[in-house]
């Protein structure tokens, strides 16, 4: 039995996923024997995990590209450059919040070896999310990285808000689960298999007898179960209180890591299964994106918490990367620049968002939170460096040349034009004026409001490294994005293209 299952070759497959688990165990372990002096191990050992992961990762990349798609398990994981590039994309996140952790834990007092582990094992479920063709596999996957983000969200122990968020995250993210497993569930009845190159085939043949209505009640509950992941209205509400409460550097690695996860999950199952019925989903996903990208810009507004605001920022951009979806799924043939948009608009989301915390973790000391909006005054006479790292930031978030942040909507703006959907096109365009003024905010104060702060703060060389990638990558992947954009096309997952009609 278990020959059948398991081939030679499987366990390399997933070997950039066993490796990042052996290091969190190992932390685990060994953190019982330092001392506290000495707990920043822990950060090396992390980064030593997710090094090696990304190596094993390029050589399944190397491998696939003399052989072609590799498919493992009975058909369970799918290694493609799909999978190589979000896998590349998680582990990069991960690295960066991994090293502006180091110096954030010694001021919280809070330098467990159990952080760094769950952020490996998060790491862990967001790769198999990615790589795994069976719902069984997507659904453990989803939940081993929910249930290390409901625990690293209220790591603070000591602090009230972090205990609230955490348990409003864990409440109605298991109430998602469980819409979602519904979801999955009606999957399985319809199509007897829980494989989704069965299931693909099976819906196919149901989308050519006109509307079938349990596989619309199977699209209704799989994406609302991950419109909450990606914090898509009317299912985002979690979001500015978890933002708010959670550590500042998990808060930057949720507002990454699994947002792009979830949205890697939404591609393989509306790519698949879903695509034969794509008629009547597209108007869903381009009412969600209208209303994400409403509700997130306006609430914004009126926000003087820095990490609420940047929770109700990241629901519009949310909108912004579903709009791609709907470009992507509208005509008789796929539309490559909606799907190529997506990608580089997570890519580019994942660096100039890390970069954006980055500056807000090195206002955090004893004694100030460093998250409210008056905590910015003078930032530009206290540390100028971090003032222009801001603002380059903030630039790209909003969409201003010749940021990444700009590149990533002129795709998606592109696809809807190439798809005649003009009027999404105009509503996209015009909520960008509402965000220009919102992340101006933060920038009013950072660089014209005078501080009655006199200390000056300061970047450890770990905060110093992630300041640097992040700004290089936010700015260079606007002015030179020919690299960039080939690395999102690398990623596309076209329709029925790995799995078979």
């Amino acid at each position: 039995m278990w020959s059948e299952f398991l081939k030679p070759g499987d366990f390399q497959l997933i070997l950039p996923m066993v490796q990042p688990a052996l290091f969190g165990l190992g932390i685990l372990l060994t953190d019982f024997l330092l001392e506290p002096r000495y707990k920043h191990w822990n950060a090396g050992l992390a980064m030593a995990g997710v090094g090696f992961s990304g190596y094993t990762l390029w050589q399944l990349r190397n491998l696939i590209a003399r052989n072609g798609d590799q498919v493992g398990f009975n058909g369970s994981v799918l290694v493609d450059p799909f999978f190589i590039f979000f896998g590349f994309l998680f582990l990069a996140a991960t690295a960066l919040v991994i090293l502006l952790s180091v110096r954030y834990l010694e001021i919280e007092a809070e330098h467990h070896g159990e952080y760094y582990a769950l952020m490996l094992f998060a790491t862990i479920g967001m790769m198999f999310m990615t790589s795994g063709i069976d719902l069984i596999v997507q659904f453990i996957a989803l939940e081993t990285m929910a249930i290390s983000f409901y625990i690293l969200a209220g790591f603070l122990r000591r602090d009230r808000r972090s205990n609230e968020g955490a348990l409003k995250y864990l409440l109605l993210g298991a109430f998602s689960s469980g819409i979602l497993a519904y979801g999955f569930s009606i999957m399985y009845g319809v199509a007897g298999s829980t494989n989704l190159i069965d299931i693909t085939r099976e819906f196919s043949r149901r989308a050519g007898g006109g509307v079938d209505l349990l596989v619309l009640l199977s699209i209704v509950t799989v994406g609302a179960g991950l419109f909450f992941k990606v914090a898509a209205v009317p299912f985002h509400q979690w979001a500015p209180d978890v933002y708010e409460g959670a550590p500042t550097s998990i808060t930057a690695y949720v507002s990454v890591a699994s947002k792009t996860a979830s949205f890697a999950l939404l591609l393989r199952l509306f790519q698949t299964a879903f695509w034969p019925a794509r008629e009547n989903w597209v108007m869903l996903i381009a009412g969600v994106a209208v209303a994400s990208m409403t509700v997130g810009n306006f609430a914004a507004i009126t926000q003087t918490n820095i990490k609420r605001l940047l929770a109700y920022s990241s629901i519009s951009h949310v909108g912004y990367v579903l709009l791609g979806l709907v470009a992507a799924a509208t005509g008789e043939n796929v539309n490559e620049t909606g799907l190529q948009g997506m990608a580089f608009y997570l890519f580019a989301y994942t660096f100039m968002n890390v970069g954006a915390f980055a500056v807000v973790i090195l206002l955090r000391r004893k004694g100030l939170i460093g998250d409210d909006l008056e905590d910015m005054n003078g930032l530009f006479h206290r540390n100028p460096g971090a003032a222009v790292l801001l603002l380059i930031f903030l630039l790209s978030l909003a969409g201003v040349p010749p940021t990444a942040g700009f590149l990533g909507k002129y795709y998606i703006f592109l696809s809807l034009i190439q798809t005649g959907h003009y009027y999404l096109a105009v509503f996209a365009v015009l909520y960008i004026i509402p965000a220009v003024y919102y992340y101006f905010r933060i920038v009013v104060h950072a660089w014209m409001r005078e501080s009655s702060d006199a200390v000056r703060p300061s970047a450890s060389p770990a905060q110093s490294l992630v300041l640097t990638v992040t700004v290089f990558i936010s700015l260079v992947a606007g002015l030179y994005p020919e690299p960039f954009v080939r690395l999102a096309g690398y990623s596309l997952f076209l329709p029925f293209g790995s799995l078979g009609r």
